[in-house]
């Protein structure tokens, strides 16, 4: 899967653990979706999962990876992905905003996704099988960026992998049913009745359309106007949540509360957030029983290299090297349930 700051990656088993915790489980809404890693995980231990996300290509990911059922779209995933790892380059729109004017991939590998997204328009697959395609593309070309894994600036010179050619995968497809959505987390929360929402909204004001915004014109395809060094599309400036909002946060998480119909919430949220835990345990205590945990992790990796201008000169010092991740448990017996949990985490648990 792509790299993603917030990822949940080391957080899956203890994720996983907890939900299989809680009695008579069988489907499970993740919010806000993002790379769809958790929901991912969710379907592969056997739940009903729906996944959610206001931006187009977390909804491709979702699609792919919780709504699509493997053994109905994998051998036109295979035949279709071979036949497009085989075009040959043709530098367009993408090559020249993201490769020329900017410096995201090299323009060798520009000019594949140029080719290979033009002829993806020009299928005219079905939605899900088009998701596949599209995510294989994708995570093709975050395989060979020159980021630090946001998309926010990119590196002075070319990193290594750059300089690999691209090529394209089948993703890693699940058996089974899911759903996808695309839409605001109190709407995908009011669709119908849950068993386990798992909630993991943005937390400040860095906006996940702006972190991944050639990701997001890459599935969409509308070659829109551009601005900056980092050449964001324009509607970054334009959308805006609540949840990146420290005056408005409280209120918006309180509101997505009062849209849930579960019997449990389940929260994850960075101690680089607006909202700190007695904040937390005080909304979700409509839900009932709140328990809580924190998991330590090290920063996204651009924390870790340190902060340079555009020259390459170190110009300030990082103010720390770890965060801790909030996970929160509301509902009926919260605390014993949570309690267990724990105890399996620390059991699986390695420094990280």
């Amino acid at each position: 899967m792509i790299k993603y700051i917030g990822s949940k990656r080391l957080l899956i088993p203890t994720i996983v653990s907890i939900v299989r915790g809680l009695p008579n489980v069988h489907t499970v809404l993740d919010a806000f979706s993002g790379t769809s890693r958790v929901g991912h995980a969710l379907k592969s231990a056997g739940y009903e999962v729906t996944a959610n996300d206001h931006t187009t290509y977390a909804y491709r990911l979702a699609q792919c990876y919780v709504a699509a059922c493997r053994s109905q779209i994998v051998a036109d995933a295979e035949k279709i992905i071979r036949e497009l790892d085989a075009l040959p380059g043709a530098a367009g729109y993408f090559t020249h905003t993201f490769c020329e004017s900017s410096r995201y991939l090299q323009p060798h590998n520009g000019e594949r996704v140029d080719a290979i997204r033009e002829r993806i328009a020009q299928l005219a697959l079905p939605p899900v099988l088009e998701a596949v395609v599209l995510v294989s593309l994708m995570e093709a070309a975050d395989r060979v960026d020159s980021t630090c894994g946001l998309q926010m600036a990119y590196l002075k010179s070319w990193s290594p992998r750059s300089h690999n050619r691209m090529t394209l995968r089948v993703p890693d497809l699940l058996e089974g049913p899911g759903h996808a959505l695309q839409t605001e987390a109190a709407a995908a929360a009011a669709t119908r009745a849950f068993d386990v929402v798992y909630l993991d909204p943005p937390y400040n004001q860095h906006r996940y359309l702006g972190n991944y915004h050639v990701w997001e014109s890459l599935v969409r395809w509308d070659k829109p106007e551009v601005y900056g060094i980092a050449m964001k599309r324009v509607d970054c400036r334009e959308y805006k949540s609540a949840f990146n909002s420290r005056k408005n946060i409280r209120d918006a998480f309180a509101s997505l509360l009062q849209n849930i119909d579960a019997r449990y919430v389940l929260v994850s949220f960075n101690n680089e957030g607006y909202l700190n835990q007695a904040d937390l345990i005080e909304l979700l205590s409509v839900r009932g029983e709140v328990a809580a945990m924190d998991v330590d992790y090290k920063r996204y990796v651009g924390a870790q290299i340190g902060i340079y201008n555009p020259q390459g000169d170190k110009v300030g010092k990082v103010s720390h090297l770890r965060n801790r991740e909030l996970l929160l448990l509301a509902g009926k017996d919260a605390n014993a349930y949570l309690s267990g949990a724990r105890a399996r985490h620390a059991a699986l648990a390695v420094p990280v």
